[in-house]
């Protein structure tokens, strides 16, 4: 029997059947972020190999130190949508402002968020890294040349978000709101193929993600509750923390569990960025069956007020997150 191949623009085509007003125009733009990840997984695997390891010197809007790897992914993202007619508006993580290509109207309808190298702080050590986007459309009530208007939209709005992730294969998982759908890179054919569809995240799982040596900054509450993992009562959670945003979601996503990265005192909001970061994951969380939350409200209710505003998260299998909230709340 021969195996059926689904590459992701045909998945993509597939879905805008099932709604004939679709143009087309999400798939055109959709393609440019493939395109973009394709070419920065090239980067990955040969990154031992020619002098794009290690840090450029300089330092970006977050205070981070900017890898080599972390320029060479935002100007191939950059790039690649600058030549989609429909994106009126890009925001990177590695930018201090908006990328205005063009004000939004009736064409230049996307705004696309990302963080082009998440985890970039592990490049020189091998670990899984990744990117993440978001994709909002322009909002028909904003005012002439009210850029922020269009960008600071809640999650909720999102029509799409996903992540790719570069590891010992290069995965992409997307959602438009209706599943979420896994894709693994095939570099005998250049292109992305379709090994989940509808992915499903477990209700429950014994997996904790977080950085336990913050734990003394904490809130109590989840003090209380990483005291509580490591009793008999709790009946034996491990611990798996890899320290890029990317990879700990994508195991929570397919395995169960939760990561948390709560407030501290010296981040008393949470370090994470609501609107590329936090916003997309818990779009493909809530997607799967999962959960997301700042630990006081759903992370898709958030009505941003800054462009690299952060938040606490706290995101994965839904009981897992109520149980974390459960302590919190004490």
């Amino acid at each position: 029997m021969k195996q059926t191949i689904l590459v992701l623009e045909q998945h993509i085509l597939e879905q805008q059947r099932a709604h004939p007003c679709a143009s087309g125009e999400f798939s055109w733009l959709l393609s440019a972020i493939t395109l973009a990840t394709r070419v920065i997984s090239a980067h990955v695997r040969r990154a031992g190999l020619v002098d794009i390891l290690g840090e450029t010197g300089a330092t970006n809007v977050q205070g981070e130190m900017v890898q080599k790897l972390d320029v060479i992914a935002n100007d191939t993202i950059a790039t690649c949508l600058g030549y989609r007619d429909n994106v009126g508006i890009m925001v990177s993580e590695e930018d201090d402002e908006p990328r205005i290509l063009k004000e939004p109207d009736d064409r230049a309808k996307y705004i696309v968020l990302f963080d082009p190298l998440d985890g970039s702080s592990n490049i020189d050590v091998n670990v899984s890294i990744g990117t993440i986007f978001s994709i909002l459309q322009r909002r028909d009530d904003a005012g002439a040349g009210k850029v922020m208007d269009h960008i600071l939209q809640p999650g909720y709005r999102q029509i799409a978000a996903g992540y790719v992730i570069y590891s010992s294969s290069t995965v992409m998982a997307y959602t438009t709101g209706y599943g979420v759908h896994m894709f693994t890179l095939d570099p005998s054919i250049g292109a992305f193929r379709l090994v989940r569809e509808h992915v499903t995240m477990p209700t429950s799982g014994k997996t904790y993600s977080v950085n336990e040596a913050y734990s003394r900054q904490f809130p109590k509450g989840i003090q209380d509750y990483l005291d509580w993992v490591k009793t008999d009562k709790a009946g034996g959670y491990g611990l798996r923390y890899i320290g890029s945003l990317v990879a700990d979601f994508h195991r929570t996503l397919l395995h169960g569990g939760v990561f948390l990265y709560p407030p501290t005192l010296k981040a008393p909001k949470g370090k994470l960025r609501l609107l590329y970061e936090a916003n997309p994951l818990a779009f493909i969380a809530e997607q799967a069956g999962g959960s997301a939350t700042d630990g006081k409200q759903r992370i898709l209710d958030k009505i941003p007020t800054s462009l690299h505003e952060r938040t606490s998260l706290i995101i994965g299998s839904k009981d897992e997150v109520e149980r974390v909230l459960s302590f919190w709340r004490a």
